[in-house]
């Protein structure tokens, strides 16, 4: 017992590293939270300071949700039992609890979507690349990452139980509340679409055409 509630503080140490902040701080003399949309996050991290920060900072924040529930093979669980998946569950929120409320940062970080899809992968992989591909389509073709993150967040439980058909309880609860857990960082992202004041983030940086 002792030690399943250690691997749970882990995975919120984990979640807790502010690769955004440290990395804005480190090797560009700037806190990244009070910058842009003040989230530290990639998203936030490409608009401020561009390819070469946001790509480490993503990369970060995927290992750590990744990591954090892989954790759970350590754990007194066995392997394929509800009890090990619950207590993955446990590890998902716990490193994303870290991300949105790192320790490490004055509990002031981001939304927690490279994390939780991290943490995803290990759970159900294929219904992660799904959504990664919804991300990428709706990125592609609106420029809104918040947009693009809101759809692959709603997709994944539709994936999970009509594409996937799966018939487990505990797993198909665990996606609505990935829906609802990204519906809910993104509160203020969804008022900035809705009155048309949210930015647009563009992959490739537009070439003006000179007259």
């Amino acid at each position: 017992m002792i030690q399943n509630i250690l691997l749970v503080i882990i995975a919120y140490l984990l979640g807790s590293i502010p690769s955004a902040v440290w990395i804005g701080k480190r090797y560009y003399g700037i806190d990244i939270r009070e910058y842009g949309s003040k989230n530290a996050g990639a998203t936030n991290t490409l608009r401020v300071l561009g390819k070469r920060a946001a790509l480490p900072v993503f990369a970060i924040d995927f290992a750590k949700g990744f990591v954090a529930v892989s954790l759970a093979h350590f754990s007194s669980f066995y392997q394929g039992s509800d009890p090990m998946f619950t207590f993955k569950i446990g590890l998902i929120a716990a490193a994303v609890l870290g991300h949105i409320f790192p320790v490490f940062a004055n509990f002031r970080g981001g939304k927690g979507v490279a994390t939780l899809a991290g943490a995803v992968l290990a759970v159900h992989p294929a219904a992660v690349i799904l959504c990664l591909i919804t991300f990428l389509v709706v990125l592609v073709f609106t420029k809104y990452v918040s947009l693009a993150s809101i759809t692959a967040g709603i997709m994944f439980p539709i994936y999970i139980v009509f594409v996937f058909q799966e018939r487990s309880p505990a797993l198909i609860v665990f996606s609505c509340i990935v829906t609802l857990l990204l519906l809910f960082t993104h509160r203020k992202n969804v008022k900035r679409l809705l009155t048309g004041t949210e930015s647009k983030t563009y992959l490739i940086k537009q070439r003006r055409i000179r007259r």
